[in-house]
C-alpha cells in the first residue's frame, strides 16, 4: 500500500509499505478514506518530537471503512464507516474508567520510553513517535486499529467524510479546551492560534456561553476565518496585544485564556520569542512557548488557562510567579476523544456544526510532501489539508 512516511526532518515521502493485518484478536483493519494533517504532525515535521525514526508511517486524523475484524471484536463489522480517535484505550484500565483516555495505561507498547521523558506512561497515539508506541499512523491506504471495540465511532448515514473527520482530534480537542477554560455565561475569552484547533476552540467557546471571544494570531486568513465566526480579532505583528486586551477588558484581563499554538509558537521580535529560537537551535532548549507566556500574562486574576497546544519538552522562562500571584487555574492535556464524541456527533447531525469550514486544501497522499511543505510555510491561505488516499 501506499502510505506517508517519515525519513527525517522535513523529509516526508510517499513510499509503498506492507498492507497491515490483523495483530491482536480486538483489532480491525480500516480502509481509509479520509486523512488530514494536523497541526501536531508538523511538531514531528520539524524535529520537535523525539523518537521518530526514519520509516515511521504519519498521521492521526483518519477515518473510513472496516474491512477485517479480530474474532474477539463483536462491535464492528466489515463494511462499517468508523471515524477513529487518534488515542488507542484499553476502555479497561484505571484511567479509561475514568474518562482519562489519554492516559491509557495499557496501550503504550514503549511505555518505557514515555515514563522516561514524562515520568508515567501515557496513551499509545497513532503516527507519533515510540514515545507513544510507535504506532503506524492514519496517512496511509490502510490501518491496522488496535483495540478496535473500544474508540473507532460508527458514521451515522447522512454524514459525509468531510464533516466527521475531525471528531478524530481537532473538534474534540478545540472543545476540550474551551470546556477546561470554565467558561460561564458572558465571560471574555481570549484564544492564542487561529489555526484548525484555534478556530474549534472559538466556536466551542460561544457555544458554551462566552461573550466575547478574542483571537490572536498573525496569519490574515486564520483571522478572516476567526472573524467570520464572530469573533474579535487581534494581529499581534501590528499591535500589542496586552494594550489591545486591557482597552477590551477594561484593565481587568480576560477571564479565561486558551493556548491553542503549544510548542511552536513563534512571537514577533521579542526577547523571549527570539531566546526560544536561539536555544532551541542550539539544541538548548525545546519547546517556543511564547503563545503561553501571553496566556500567563494576560489572564485577569483569579482567571483560568486551558492549554490545548501541544507541548513535548523542558519550558524556559516560564512566568510562573504571575500564574500564582494572580491565582490562575491551569488545565492542559491531549484530548479524551470519547467523553466528546456523542455530544459533538449530535451537533453536526442536528445541522449546529458542520467541522469541513477549516478545510483549505483537498488532494490525494501523492501530494503529502508538498502539502506538508505548503501548511508548515502558511502558504496559499493554507489551513486545513485532507487527502483521500484512493485519489
Amino acid at each position: 500500500m501506499k502510505a506517508v512516511v517519515y525519513h527525517g526532518q522535513y523529509d516526508v515521502r510517499v513510499d509503498t509499505v506492507p498492507d497491515p493485518v490483523i495483530e491482536a484478536p480486538r483489532d480491525a483493519i480500516v480502509k481509509v478514506t479520509a486523512t488530514a494533517i494536523c497541526g501536531s504532525d508538523l511538531h514531528l515535521y520539524d524535529g520537535y518530537i523525539p523518537e521518530m525514526k526514519s520509516g515511521d508511517i504519519l498521521g492521526h486524523e483518519f477515518m473510513g471503512e472496516v474491512v477485517e475484524v479480530g474474532k474477539e471484536n463483536n462491535r464492528l463489522k466489515v463494511g462499517d464507516r468508523v471515524v477513529v480517535p487518534f488515542t488507542i484505550c484499553c476502555g479497561e484500565c484505571f484511567f479509561c474508567r475514568k474518562g482519562l483516555w489519554s492516559c491509557c495505561e495499557r496501550t503504550n507498547r514503549t511505555a518505557d520510553k514515555a515514563e522516561a521523558m514524562f515520568g508515567h506512561r501515557i496513551a499509545g497515539l497513532f503516527g507519533y513517535s515510540h514515545l507513544t508506541g510507535g504506532y503506524p499512523g492514519g496517512q496511509a491506504e490502510y490501518v491496522r486499529v488496535p483495540f478496535a471495540d473500544v474508540c473507532p465511532t460508527k458514521v451515522p448515514d447522512g454524514l459525509t467524510d468531510e464533516q466527521v473527520l475531525f471528531l478524530t482530534d481537532i473538534f474534540p480537542t478545540g472543545y476540550q479546551g474551551a470546556e477546561f477554560a470554565g467558561i460561564e455565561d458572558g465571560d471574555t475569552v481570549a484564544v492564542w492560534g487561529c489555526g484548525p484547533v484555534g478556530q474549534f476552540c472559538i466556536r466551542s467557546a460561544q457555544m458554551l456561553g462566552a461573550g466575547h471571544v478574542v483571537a490572536i494570531d498573525i496569519v490574515p486568513e486564520r483571522l478572516a476565518l476567526a472573524a467570520a465566526a464572530g469573533a474579535e480579532t487581534i494581529n499581534f505583528e501590528k499591535e500589542d496585544v496586552y494594550e489591545r486586551l486591557n482597552e477590551i477588558t477594561k484593565g481587568r484581563g480576560p477571564d479565561r485564556c486558551i493556548d491553542a499554538v503549544g510548542m511552536e509558537a513563534h512571537g514577533h521580535g521579542t526577547w523571549d520569542a527570539v531566546a526560544d529560537r536561539a536555544l532551541a537551535l542550539a539544541g538548548i532548549g525545546t519547546d517556543r512557548i511564547n503563545a503561553l507566556r501571553g496566556c500567563m500574562r494576560n489572564v485577569r486574576a483569579g482567571g483560568t488557562i486551558s492549554i490545548s497546544g501541544v507541548y513535548g519538552g523542558f519550558l524556559n522562562m516560564v512566568p510562573f510567579g504571575a500564574a500564582f500571584q494572580k491565582g490562575v487555574t491551569i488545565r492542559m492535556g491531549q484530548c479524551n476523544v470519547l467523553n466528546y464524541m456523542d455530544k459533538l456527533m449530535s451537533m453536526i447531525e442536528q445541522g449546529k456544526i458542520d467541522p469541513s469550514f477549516v478545510i483549505t486544501h483537498r488532494c490525494g497522499l501523492d501530494d503529502a510532501p508538498k502539502m506538508y511543505d505548503t501548511f508548515k510555510k502558511k502558504e496559499d491561505g493554507c489551513i486545513k489539508v485532507v487527502m483521500r488516499p484512493s485519489g
